[in-house]
């Protein structure tokens, strides 16, 4: 229980340190995938109201393939930002000796973003989008821990993991109020760590936190908002997954 209170407080402090970006982060993929035919779909969202759609496939007992699709459309007093993007990856995956496993994948994505900028009469005084590209490679590391959740008689197992994502992503096509404006990259580096617990069958909450951290200083596509996803995963065909 501890673990996840710790997870709760990261949240709070993290929510608090967003700032204006024209990039938010759809959540990084963590299948932990262990052998062929093994399927992994999740459904999460955050304090931000950015839905995320996931979904992976081990195509043999190495080579998998993923895909995620996130969505933001959120209104504020003094701004309104609509985020869609998508990314599709090929990935490696083993299984390592104490119930471990270790991923490696590599893939790319793309999206629109929007803001408009309102003043305290809510009227728009600027509105900014673009298009978004980006590469990215990324490694899964978990391990199914002793430790189990004991709440209401029942015991839940606990898995452990941790995921690292280096991505180039670039901000295209922009334009400031209908006139282009000067596009952007950046390179950003993203360190998460995720705790998943078995609620029934296949079925497992996951909560994932962590940070974006950007190698350049731009003013619109920058690192300014913090990962962290709730959501309901769902894994099939698990003969020999992390709980065996």
């Amino acid at each position: 229980m501890k673990h996840l209170l710790r997870l709760a407080c990261l949240f709070i402090l993290l929510s608090a340190t967003g700032c204006a970006s024209l990039y938010f982060p759809p959540p990084p993929h963590a299948p932990m995938l262990t052998h062929q035919g093994e399927f992994y779909g999740m459904v999460s969202t955050n304090q931000q109201t950015n839905f995320a759609l996931q979904g992976a496939y081990a195509l043999t007992n190495h080579l998998a393939v993923a895909g995620t699709f996130s969505s933001l459309h959120r209104r504020r007093s003094n701004q309104t930002s609509d985020t869609d993007f998508g990314e599709a990856s090929v990935g490696y995956f083993t299984r390592l000796p104490d119930k471990r496993v270790l991923e490696v994948y590599v893939g790319g994505g793309g999206g629109a973003t929007q803001r408009l900028e309102r003043n305290e009469a809510q009227f728009t005084t600027r509105t900014l989008e673009g298009s978004l590209s980006k590469v990215f490679a990324q490694v899964n590391y978990a391990r199914k821990k002793q430790q189990t959740l004991h709440l209401f008689n029942h015991d839940f197992p606990l898995t452990y993991g941790a995921a690292l994502r280096l991505s180039y992503m670039q901000l295209n096509n922009f334009r400031i109020d209908k006139m282009p404006a000067p596009g952007e990259n950046n390179v950003f580096f993203e360190p998460i760590t995720f705790t998943r617990t078995q609620l029934y069958g296949p079925v497992q909450l996951q909560l994932m936190s962590g940070q974006i951290l950007g190698f350049r200083h731009n003013q619109f596509l920058k690192a300014a908002n913090s990962v962290f996803q709730i959501g309901i995963v769902i894994n099939l065909d698990k003969n020999t997954t992390l709980e065996d």
